[in-house]
C-alpha cells in the first residue's frame, strides 16, 4: 500500500500529542486505529518512526520524515480549502442584467456554456436599456451585468462589438464587402432610441453627414421587420448577427466604430462569489479557438 494522508496524519498526531491515546482523542479515532495507521506507515518505510515510550519519541528516521509529513498535510489542507471555496462559488443564483440586443445576440451562448461548465449556478436574466442595467447593478437588483463601454474597472470583456449596416438583400449595396454610411444618406434611416442611437449619431458625425432618422422604433424585432419590409435601413452591432434573417445582410460599416461588452459585478460592493465563477468561466470560454 503506498503512503497516504491518514497515515501521515496519525503519525503527526502521535508526535504532537505525545502518545497514541492522546492522538486518538485528538483525531476522534480509536487508539487501535491510530496504532494501525502508524504501523502501516512504518511497514511502507521498512523502518520504525517512533520509539514507543512515555512520552513517545521519534527515531532518527522519524525526525527526518517529520517536516515532510507536515508539509504534505499542510498542502492537503490548502487543496481542501481551495476546493471548499470553489464549491461555494459554484453554487447559487445570479441575477444577470443586459440590454435586449445583448440578451438576444450574446447571452444565450453564454447561458449554454455556463449550464455545462457551472451546472450548480442558476442564472436569471433581466432585460433593460443601458441606464436601467447600470442602475440595477448598483442598487442590488442585479448581481451582474453585461455593461456597454463601462469605465475602467474589474470585469471580463466579452466582445469588441463593431457596428454594421443592416440592408435588404435586394439593396444596391448588399453585395459590397463594406458600406460607407455616406452611401446610405438617401435611404430612409431607422433607429431604436433605447439602443445605440448615440453611437450611430457619432458615426454620422465622423462621416460629416447629418443624422436624421425617419423612424424611431423601440423594439429590435420591429426594427428588423421594418428593414425586411423595405421601409428603410439601419445600423446594428455585430452581436446582433444571429438575429438577422436570411433575407437581410449585415455588412461592415465605414467609418468604423465599436463598443465594449463587459461582464461585471457591482463597482462599490463585493461581488457575489458565483459571479466570479461565471466571469472566470466566460474568460476561459472566450479564449477557446473558434470551432
Amino acid at each position: 500500500m503506498p503512503l497516504n494522508l491518514p497515515q501521515l496524519r496519525a503519525f503527526l498526531a502521535v508526535v504532537d500529542a505525545g502518545g497514541f491515546s492522546a492522538a486518538a482523542v485528538e483525531l476522534g479515532m480509536t487508539q487501535s486505529a491510530v496504532s494501525h495507521a502508524v504501523a502501516s506507515l512504518e511497514r511502507e518505510l521498512a523502518a520504525p518512526l517512533l520509539i514507543r515510550a512515555t512520552p513517545v519519541r521519534t527515531t532518527v528516521l522519524g525526525q527526518q520524515v517529520l517536516p515532510h509529513a507536515r508539509v504534505a498535510l499542510s498542502a492537503a489542507r490548502s487543496v481542501e480549502h481551495i476546493a471548499a471555496e470553489a464549491a461555494e462559488s459554484m453554487t447559487g443564483t445570479v441575477r444577470l442584467a443586459s440590454t435586449p440586443t445583448v440578451c438576444q445576440g450574446l447571452v444565450p451562448r453564454l447561458l449554454k456554456h455556463w449550464r455545462e461548465d457551472q451546472p450548480r449556478v442558476t442564472v436569471r436574466v433581466f432585460e433593460g436599456d443601458s441606464s436601467e442595467v447600470a442602475g440595477w447593478l448598483e442598487d442590488g437588483t442585479a448581481d451582474a451585468a453585461v455593461l456597454i463601454d463601462p469605465p475602467p474597472g474589474p470585469g471580463i470583456q466579452l466582445a469588441d462589438d463593431g457596428y454594421r449596416a443592416l440592408l435588404p438583400r435586394d439593396h444596391p449595396l448588399a453585395g459590397e464587402d463594406r458600406v460607407d454610411i455616406r452611401d446610405l444618406e438617401d435611404d430612409p434611416f431607422l433607429i431604436s432610441p433605447n439602443g445605440c442611437e448615440s453611437r450611430v449619431r457619432t458615426i454620422h458625425t465622423l462621416a460629416g453627414i447629418r443624422f436624421e432618422p425617419t423612424h424611431r422604433v423601440r423594439d429590435l424585432a420591429t426594427l428588423i421587420s421594418m428593414v425586411q419590409a423595405g421601409i428603410g435601413v439601419t445600423v446594428l452591432s455585430e452581436v446582433s448577427r444571429s438575429l438577422v434573417p436570411p433575407d437581410l445582410v449585415l455588412l461592415p460599416l465605414e467609418p468604423q466604430t465599436s463598443r465594449r461588452l463587459v461582464l461585471s459585478g457591482p463597482r462599490e460592493r463585493p461581488w457575489h462569489t458565483a459571479v466570479r465563477a461565471l466571469a472566470e468561466s466566460a474568460a476561459r470560454y472566450l479564449a477557446l479557438p473558434a470551432p
